[in-house]
């Protein structure tokens, strides 16, 4: 296993790291059903391939208990990266643009796509720079606040009281914007 971008078999699959494995077999047969190729409607060989390689390792106790400790290490590793990250940056500042930023994220991809609105998690993961278990904390507070919901196969979608928002904030959103990479300047 490539410990530099392992997997997160557990999203993959979205269940608990503590999911017993008739839990792991039985949310595994819904979502084949549902990614499988041959499903018209809603068949995603990539999905499939994604959850099918998850399985073969969270079904496997074997190779489960060796991921889980791959897997632990890795979000431990997060986890002191994102405080350390907080500590360093004014962390309010840092949260209201990458919230802002989600927003318009979710809101070019309803724009774009309005049959597909939504993104999953580790595509804005990747367009914020952000971890994981710091945009769960965003996430929250956003969908806490009906600014954006979970839609199909869990991916975050922008509502319309979220499209309300990021218009009448736009200005500040920009105000904010500009002092980030004016912040991002002076310290490269």
């Amino acid at each position: 296993m490539n410990e530099d971008r392992l997997p997160d078999y557990y999203e993959a699959l979205q269940i608990s790291v503590n999911a017993e494995p008739d839990t792991v077999h039985r949310v595994f047969r819904l979502l084949a059903q549902r990614f499988h190729p041959d499903n018209r409607e809603t068949g995603d060989i990539a999905q499939f391939k994604a959850i099918s390689e998850a399985y073969g390792v969270l079904s496997d106790p074997e190779q489960r208990a060796r991921y889980d400790l791959h897997h632990q290490e890795i979000r431990r590793e997060r986890l002191r990266l994102v405080d350390a990250g907080n500590q360093v940056q004014g962390s309010f500042q840092v949260e209201q643009l990458v919230r802002l930023t989600v927003l318009e994220a979710l809101y070019a991809q309803r724009k774009l796509e309005p049959n597909n609105p939504g993104i999953f998690d580790l595509d804005l993961e990747s367009i914020t720079g952000q971890s994981r278990e710091h945009l769960s904390f965003t996430f929250w507070y956003l969908v806490a606040k009906k600014l954006i919901m979970r839609g199909d196969q869990s991916r975050l979608i922008i509502t319309a009281d979220g499209v309300d928002y990021l218009e009448q904030n736009f200005e500040a959103s920009s105000q904010l914007k500009r002092l980030g990479a004016g912040r991002d300047e002076s310290a490269g």
